[in-house]
């Protein structure tokens, strides 16, 4: 159908002539060319069609964003999902989001807030009591440029939520997951790895805070990570993954306008509106990662798009990796000295 053709289909004659079909043709033709913009924007698809009957997923964060989406996603594959989010309530409403899509899902909810050790410790013991299996770990959960707050434990926010609390977690159910083995481990980073730094002298940048600077230090923790549990993980049938989800247009950014300022907090979501990926769009790396059967025998990888991609320098420096995890577990209580 011609474009003048459309036109005529679906405005009122009375609104024809040439100039309105020259400018409605133009709203038109912006309009579809937004559109396919936006398509292309939403990166790569998850075209694996793989079952996970039999299998025990926990995501934390589960309970919204990319999070809820990938977890609505592995239930429909047959997954028994554990929703891991510090908000109960929130997480019984995902719970009966997910089972009115699917009905026979098996899908509960547990309390962990990542920024309590405590509370780490607290939901593991409790999961481990109730799951004598889990073959997928997705470490989902994350903040982004919050103020310059501390978790219960003294860290600084994001750097406690986005790696060390994960971190405690993962080690806590690595012996489930050995057990449970083929078994994987995500862990959902962003591009913004690329412009951060382990500041090892300063990891909580007590003198040189920045809402950024804390976001992107956190993201290149979760590859460096990543890279050094894949490397101890050698032959025990766990594998492990980081991953960029993409610019998503979730509540990630809900902090700008208290750590930065309203005008930006403002931008970003107007910015994200036009230009950043749907929950949808955003979740299907992570459920590449989860599902996908030709992952099996990778492990330390970076992906984006539903595909392998290049981290940046620093997160393949595999000194740094390690000293990074010495730190962690220092950090965590798991190691004294």
């Amino acid at each position: 159908m011609k474009v003048q053709e459309f036109v005529c289909a679906y405005f009122p004659i009375s609104y024809i002539n040439k100039n309105n079909v020259i400018v409605i043709a133009s709203v038109c033709g912006a309009g579809i060319g937004l559109f396919m913009f936006r398509r292309w924007l939403g990166g790569g698809i998850c075209k694996s069609t793989a079952r996970l009957d039999g299998k025990t997923v926990v995501i934390t964060g589960g309970n919204t964003g990319i999070g809820k989406v990938t977890a609505l996603e592995l239930a429909k594959r047959g997954a028994h999902v554990v929703i891991a989010c510090r908000d109960t309530t929130k997480g019984e409403m995902a719970v009966q989001e997910i089972k009115r899509v699917v009905p026979n899902g098996n899908i509960v909810t547990f309390s962990l807030d990542l920024s309590s050790l405590q509370s780490v410790h607290t939901f593991a013991t409790k999961l481990l009591r109730s799951e004598p299996r889990i073959h997928i770990l997705i470490n989902n959960a994350g903040v982004a440029c919050c103020p310059q707050w501390k978790t219960e434990d003294g860290f600084e926010m994001q750097l406690g939520v986005n790696h060390l609390g994960h971190f405690l977690l993962t080690l806590l159910l690595l012996d489930c997951l050995k057990k449970s083995a083929p078994a994987r481990i995500i862990n959902v980073s962003s591009v913004a790895h690329r412009l951060g730094k382990i500041h090892f002298e300063d990891i909580h940048l007590e003198n040189c805070f920045n809402p950024f600077t804390a976001y992107y230090q956190s993201k290149l923790a979760n590859v460096l990570f990543t890279n050094e549990l894949a490397k101890r993980l050698q032959g025990s049938g766990v594998t492990a993954y980081a991953l960029h989800p993409g610019a998503v247009q979730t509540e990630l950014g809900r902090y700008l306008s208290t750590s930065v300022n309203c005008y930006v907090g403002w931008m970003f979501y107007v910015f994200g509106f036009l230009f950043f990926k749907s929950a949808e769009q955003g979740a299907q790396t992570t459920i590449y990662c989860a599902v996908t059967e030709e992952l099996e025998n990778q492990t330390g990888l970076y992906y984006k798009d539903c595909q392998i991609a290049e981290p940046a320098q620093q997160a393949q420096d595999e000194e740094a990796a390690k000293r990074f995890w010495e730190l962690s577990e220092h950090l965590v209580g798991l190691k004294n000295t």
